[in-house]
């Protein structure tokens, strides 16, 4: 899954792919480099970030996804957890919505069963203007596991069926490092729900602590925990750095062929 932000603010690549033509470029990239799902955002959820309303999410974000779903051969996904967003991308033709707030704004779980598209439902502590003030957990892997078992069998409940759910823990999103670390270490505790697992760790600022790098100088760590996250069960890996994690799964998957066929 290949990140395209249309924000001027978000952590990593803000302001880079605000303007359509540039977003469009981006995205055609992209397909050359391999990706196999663009996830197209409005907002940005780093910490401290600022709200933005529905009506400017909504006119960042539809004409790039009419754009793309015109002119690119793969699926189109919209981070948002706005109702309003989720209609407006799904009728531009965006076919997966994920939602770092797990469908629980006013609306939203109706909305997605409405919609009938997939959903990715994401673990946060917190809002992102807060999440990272004092994050605390007693067993930071069981408290998401059953925080996304609850989202899960909420979005069932509501009429989004069981196999059209991903489910992410939200690496970064209201954890400090020594959470993050756990949640790694121990990724395949939540292979157990039997929905695909998203994983979000590149550029992250766990990173940043870990190496001492700055947000562009991070891909050598981001491969290490794309590829630790690979190995532990994730079936979909959001990432910047498109060709390089290509590469790099490709090896993960190769290994673990050969370990089959032994």
């Amino acid at each position: 899954m290949g990140v395209l932000n249309l924000t001027p603010d978000s952590f990593s690549d803000g302001g880079v792919f605000f303007a359509p033509d540039a977003a469009l470029r981006r995205a055609e990239r992209m397909l050359e480099e391999g990706v196999d799902i663009i996830d197209i955002g409005g907002e940005s959820t780093r910490p401290g970030a600022a709200d933005v309303s529905a009506e400017d999410e909504i006119a960042r974000v539809v004409p790039v996804v009419r754009a793309l779903a015109r002119r690119l051969p793969v699926p189109i996904s919209v981070d948002t957890s706005k109702p309003e967003v989720m209609r407006a991308a799904a009728e531009a033709g965006a076919t997966l919505i994920n939602d770092v707030r797990a469908l629980r704004a006013p609306g939203a779980l109706g909305t997605a069963a409405a919609l009938g598209l997939p959903v990715c439902l994401m673990h946060m502590q917190g809002e992102p203007r807060t999440m990272q003030a004092e994050p605390s957990y007693g067993d930071v892997v069981a408290e998401v596991r059953a925080f996304l078992a609850e989202r899960i069998a909420a979005a069932v409940a509501a009429g989004v069926p069981a196999e059209s759910l991903l489910i992410d823990p939200g690496f970064g999103f209201g954890k400090r490092l020594p959470h993050n670390l756990g949640l790694l270490a121990r990724l395949r505790e939540l292979c157990d729900l039997d929905v695909p697992l998203l994983v979000g760790l590149s550029r992250k600022s766990m990173l940043g602590t870990l190496t001492g790098r700055d947000v562009s100088e991070r891909l050598p760590a981001s491969l290490a925990a794309a590829v630790i996250a690979a190995e532990r069960g994730a079936k979909l890996l959001r990432v910047h750095d498109v060709a390089a994690t290509v590469d790099a799964v490709k090896v993960v998957v190769a290994v673990a062929a050969a370990q089959a066929n032994a």
